[in-house]
């Protein structure tokens, strides 16, 4: 059955067969190009890749960990929110290089030996490598099967790199509240230890002042001492004479034994007076000054490791610059205070030691005199039994003799002892107070350290597991995007398909029928009729493919339904206006028209898939007729908008394309006389 439409090039007529084939064309390409590309990675397993893991474990803390094996298995198991995943198989370095070659494998994806010690390289005292792994197409692969398997692999890389930079800002987060709570327990010592130091300081002024009466009292003993030497020189002389003069010995010993008695008097007044001068030192001064110079290397232990520990905070700062730098300033001060501080504390325990011995001394001394006085008494007795016995008076008088030169001898001592008592006193007094201002600057020295401490920790953030946690994943994982879209088949991929599809179609319609009647110089009709009824078979042709390239959209795609009405309308006028197109082409330059056509097709298609185009062609193709059908279209099924000026713009196209075939069927029906009278001559 034929129509009463003209065949291109040819006197058959058009067959109802041959229209079906060119309204059924851009159907059939646009559901092939629709259905094999629409949705891509909803089909990932038809996509067969090799996993290669050369990556070694690593032992970390006694145990083994494999991340190049865990990678693997995050790369087989896919994401969650993918409905497919690539066809992997866990392969090794020769069976991958023969199935990339021989096209078994479309992609080989390479986990590196060291990829565990790279991931790992961030811990202390490793130097910091970034983790790589190698991504490999077969030659023979399908254009975009690299960037799916490439992006796929690079995704999970990255995710797998976000969770190892996250439990390595976690553990730094959580040292920052380790480190304020070791900060906190270093306060904490600081401030007992100026505590003690203090009591200390209160404890060496009381020795101090102790000192300063002991010295005073053991100057009044050697001024006694003295008088008691020079008070032993008459005693002596008294003893020769009595001893020469026998006859006046009797009526003398008498004198002798008071003046012996009184001696003995002074004697116990002076172990008296050393007594009572003992008990003015402080009840437990000697256990008080033997606990402080044992106390002595508790301090300098304590001095040290508190340096040591202020050192320690600030080699292992990780805080803000200004709070390491005022740590570094607080160690340089105690380091450079310590070696003085234990100095003094030292010399403070050895003074300290012999002062804990003057009770003793003063006791020994008080209990000598003591003696001193009772042998008086006994040579005040001797005395009298002398003068009651005369046969042993030249005796006796030179035994009191001797004796009375060594009790000279011996006042001597005593004076020159005390003396000495007296000076070390004095000297141990100004060690005491020199002992105290030594202690109230380790004092003051370590209420600052321990008030920088403090100032340390407040500065230092704190953080519960959770919030490091969470900071963590934030600081790992900083910059988001919402709203993009990993498809490889956007939302512009319906538009230029169904333009490029609508604008071949069309092309087709020309390759079928007539652009201008062959009757158009022998038609009655005006030329406008003559052009339009070569325009009505491929417009009405252009409109039914309008309508099935939307019906096939809506099919694959499922749209809205006001969104792909008007979709299908502008589907409809573009098919209609490109058919205008074409046929102008056609009928203007013929043959050539139809490549100029498919040309237009090319560069439509070259210039809407990728954004990097040359400006030149972008902007030629921009005033090409495809350029308002895609700009419609795009508007009908997103929120771009503008498909009001793309519609005006296919009805500007179409009609300057009717006016142009009309030219030319006017300029095919003027002829010039030559050519009719060879037409008449010929008739």
């Amino acid at each position: 059955m034929t129509l009463p439409v003209e065949r291109s090039r040819s006197r058959r007529p058009v067959t109802w067969l041959t229209l079906i084939g060119v309204l059924l064309l851009p159907a059939v390409i646009g559901g092939i190009l629709v259905g094999a590309l629409y949705k891509p990675t909803d089909r990932l397993e038809n996509i067969t890749a090799a996993i290669v893991n050369d990556d070694k474990a690593v032992e970390l803390d006694g145990q083994l960990v494999p991340l190049g094996r865990q990678l693997t298995g995050g790369l087989v198991k896919g994401a969650d929110d993918q409905p497919s995943n690539i066809d992997w198989v866990i392969s090794n370095d020769e069976d991958a290089a023969a199935g990339l070659k021989n096209g078994t494998y479309t992609a080989v994806v390479t986990i590196p030996e060291n990829f565990t010690a790279a991931s790992l390289s961030t811990r202390p005292g490793e130097t910091p490598e970034k983790a790589t792994i190698g991504v490999q197409t077969a030659p023979n692969a399908r254009v975009v099967d690299g960037a799916i398997t490439g992006a796929l692999a690079s995704t999970a890389s990255n995710v797998y790199g976000s969770t190892l930079s996250s439990q390595y800002l976690k553990n730094v987060f959580l040292g920052f509240t380790t480190l304020s709570d070791q900060l906190g327990t270093a306060a904490s010592g600081a401030h007992q230890l100026a505590d003690g130091a203090s009591q200390a300081s209160h404890g060496a002024e009381g020795l101090r002042d102790g000192l300063g009466q002991l010295s005073s009292g053991a100057t009044g003993l050697a001024d006694g001492a003295s008088k008691l030497a020079a008070g032993a020189g008459p005693l002596t002389d008294g003893a020769t004479q009595l001893s020469t003069g026998a006859g006046a010995l009797a009526n003398g010993t008498r004198s002798a034994a008071a003046g012996v008695t009184q001696l003995a008097d002074g004697n116990a007044e002076l172990a008296r007076q050393i007594t009572a001068l003992a008990a003015q030192i402080p009840p437990g001064f000697a256990e008080d000054a033997q606990q402080l110079s044992a106390a002595a290397p508790q301090i300098n232990t304590a001095l040290t490791d508190a340096a040591a520990a202020l050192q320690t905070a600030a080699d292992t700062c990780t805080g803000t610059p200004e709070q390491c730098a005022a740590l570094r300033t607080a160690s340089d001060n105690a380091n450079a205070a310590l070696p003085k501080a234990k100095a003094t504390v030292a010399q403070i325990g050895g003074l300290t030691a012999e002062a804990s011995k003057l009770p003793a001394g003063f006791s020994a001394l008080a209990q000598a005199n003591q003696k001193l006085a009772d042998g008086g008494y006994d040579a005040a007795k001797g005395i009298g039994a002398i003068a009651s016995g005369m046969d042993g008076i030249a005796g006796g008088a030179t035994t009191l003799a001797d004796g009375a030169r060594q009790f000279g001898t011996g006042a001597s001592a005593l004076a020159s002892g005390a003396g000495q008592v007296a000076s070390g006193a004095s000297g141990a007094e100004t060690g005491a107070g020199q002992l105290a201002d030594g202690i109230t600057q380790v004092a003051t020295g370590t209420a600052s350290l321990a008030d920088g401490l403090d100032t340390a920790v407040a500065k230092l953030p704190t953080y519960t597991d959770a919030q490091a946690t969470n900071l963590a994943d934030v600081v790992a994982d900083p910059v988001s995007a919402s709203g993009s879209s990993d498809s490889l088949f956007g939302i512009a991929a319906v538009p230029l398909l169904a333009m490029a599809v609508l604008w071949f179609g069309a092309l087709a319609s020309f390759v079928v029928f007539q652009a201008v009647s062959a009757r158009a110089l022998t038609s009655r009709r005006s030329s406008g009729l003559v052009a339009l009824r070569g325009f009505a078979p491929a417009a009405v042709v252009g409109a039914v493919q309008g309508m099935l390239v939307a019906g096939v959209v809506q099919v694959a795609s499922d749209y809205d339904w006001g969104d792909w009405a008007l979709f299908a309308m502008i589907c409809v006028v573009a098919g209609v206006a490109f058919a205008a197109v074409n046929q102008a082409l056609v009928a203007l330059f013929g043959g050539a028209g139809r490549w100029i056509a498919a040309i237009v097709g090319a560069l439509a298609l070259a210039t809407s898939i990728v954004s990097t185009v040359p400006p030149v062609l972008a902007a030629f193709a921009s005033l090409l007729p495809t350029a308002p059908a895609y700009n419609a279209m795009l508007g009908a099924l997103s929120s771009v908008g503008g498909v009001g000026a793309g519609a005006a713009g296919l009805v500007v196209w179409a009609v300057l394309a009717l006016v142009v075939t009309t030219l030319v069927v006017v300029r095919r029906r003027t002829v010039s006389t030559r050519a009719a009278s060879a037409v008449a001559t010929a008739g």
